[in-house]
């Protein structure tokens, strides 16, 4: 697994999803398919950290603790709330069914539902960055010793 790969992935994941989260700064018809932009940088995401997803699910069946099981809760949580977040976009969407020719009902029912989960999403996604903060920093870390032709964990050593 190539951690810098990874963090450039999640560094554009998190600016689309940014982005895209505010209809205000984009306009409707970019939100919805920067929304969709943001599903296939997911789908990137997790096809990236597949590896840690097994282990962290195998690792949490055979020596359960409280840190690996948060981090469970906390990646499915996240991802039943994009996948509500996006469902309910489109039953919300004007451009992006739109332009397939279609429409879904129930407006008043998808539109509080988009809200919801929406800000659902973004308060578990901030704790995400949170809880894997310590990995983004040493993975900077690496990356700076690396250019500096030192190698961080010989100077955090010292």
């Amino acid at each position: 697994m190539d951690a810098k790969r990874n963090l450039a992935v999640d560094a554009v994941a998190l600016v689309v999803y940014l982005t895209a989260a505010n209809p205000a700064l984009t306009g409707i018809d970019v939100h919805e398919w920067l929304g969709l932009a943001v599903l296939v940088v997911l789908l990137v995401h997790c096809a990236l950290h597949f590896d840690w997803i097994v282990e962290t699910v195998k690792g949490a069946v055979k020596s359960p603790s409280a840190m690996r099981l948060g981090n469970l809760v906390l990646d499915v949580l996240s991802m039943i709330a994009f996948v509500v977040v996006t469902a309910s976009g489109l039953g919300v969407s004007g451009s992006v069914l739109g332009s397939f020719g279609l429409y879904a009902n129930g407006y008043y029912f998808w539109d509080p539902l988009h809200a919801i989960s929406a800000k659902v999403l973004l308060a578990l996604l901030v704790v995400h960055v949170v809880v894997h903060w310590k990995w983004f920093y040493n993975v900077l870390k690496r990356e700076r010793g690396d250019k500096n032709g030192n190698d961080a964990r010989e100077r955090s050593d010292a």
